[in-house]
């Protein structure tokens, strides 16, 4: 439990304390500060302009998961009823996509993004991050639905429901809850994405875990903005997990037992 604190809480909590404290008090080793909240002002300003940042991750994260969670269903749901063509073989590459280091696969994006000229636009980070998140989130919704008795299908077809009435009226509403965890997961992986933003952003569609590397400066790290903007990272994830929380318990769980 001691070391559970020392790696996991006393890192998050000296992050708090630096966010409010003025940067002169970041190297002093007295533990009194005054707190100030000026630090989540200045990110706001000029150079920094955290808030567009933001506003970036946001549109890109929430794009994310709205395009994703549809397609992967939908193919979870193909790779779970039918057995088609090479069907192993099929799910086997899905799962494979997931070996390749993404800056294997960012460069000849970056590469094609800057000839049509997307570079630096969140389309062109919503497109890399769905594609990215999909087999992930196919494979963890197949698992789910793998779950769910055939029989209730047969009967729905009998009585005259196509295959679309089935999967969107039947089969979504039963796997919802491991679908709103596939959603959780593709949301924290596009969210904390740094290495595809860095490649594919310099200004305007720049994220919030490259924005970090604003305050990286030859003088010195400026550790109370860094701390601030840490937050501002940290804050939407507990929110949304905390929101989500009922969902992803009963998801988890019942992944476990497959």
């Amino acid at each position: 439990m001691a070391l559970l604190f020392v790696v996991i809480v006393l890192p998050l909590l000296w992050i708090l304390s630096a966010a409010f404290k003025h940067y002169v008090d970041i190297y002093k080793l007295r533990v009194t500060f005054t707190p100030t909240i000026g630090n989540f002002f200045e990110i706001m300003r000029e150079p920094f302009r955290v808030q567009d940042k933001l506003i970036n991750s946001i549109i890109v994260s929430m794009s994310t998961v709205v395009i994703t969670l549809p397609i992967a269903t939908a193919a979870a749901y193909s790779f779970s009823r039918f057995r088609l063509f090479a069907h192993k073989s099929m799910l086997v590459a899905v799962l494979a996509t997931q070996f390749l280091p993404p800056v294997v696969i960012v460069l000849p994006f970056f590469l094609m993004f800057r000839d049509l000229g997307l570079y630096d636009t969140r389309l062109a980070l919503i497109v890399v991050q769905t594609a990215l998140v999909m087999p992930f989130a196919i494979w963890m919704i197949k698992g789910f639905i793998d779950q769910i008795p055939i029989d209730i299908e047969e009967s729905a077809l009998i009585d005259g429901a196509t295959r679309l009435q089935v999967l969107y009226q039947m089969i979504m509403p039963i796997a919802l809850p491991g679908i709103v965890t596939a959603g959780i997961f593709c949301f924290i992986l596009s969210w904390n994405d740094f290495i595809i933003a860095v490649i594919l952003t310099s200004e305007d569609a720049v994220t919030l875990p490259v924005a970090m590397s604003l305050f990286n400066r030859e003088e010195g790290d400026l550790w109370q903005l860094l701390s601030a903007t840490g937050i501002l990272i940290m804050l939407p994830m507990f929110l949304f997990a905390s929101f989500m929380q009922r969902y992803l318990i009963r998801g988890t769980t019942a992944g476990a037992v497959r």
